[in-house]
């Protein structure tokens, strides 16, 4: 996984797969998306 910080937001693509899809984020998403991976919130 690549993750880029671009002016106004975070973009994230599969370092696997440069042309395939790829993701962009507000700052304060991606923020609320790593706290929530850290937290477990995403668990199963």
């Amino acid at each position: 996984m690549e993750v880029a910080e671009l002016f106004l937001a975070i973009a994230v693509r599969d370092s696997k797969d440069p042309d395939g899809p790829k993701l962009a984020f507000e700052r304060a998403a991606f923020a609320d998306l790593v706290t929530g991976i850290q937290t477990g919130r995403y668990d199963r």
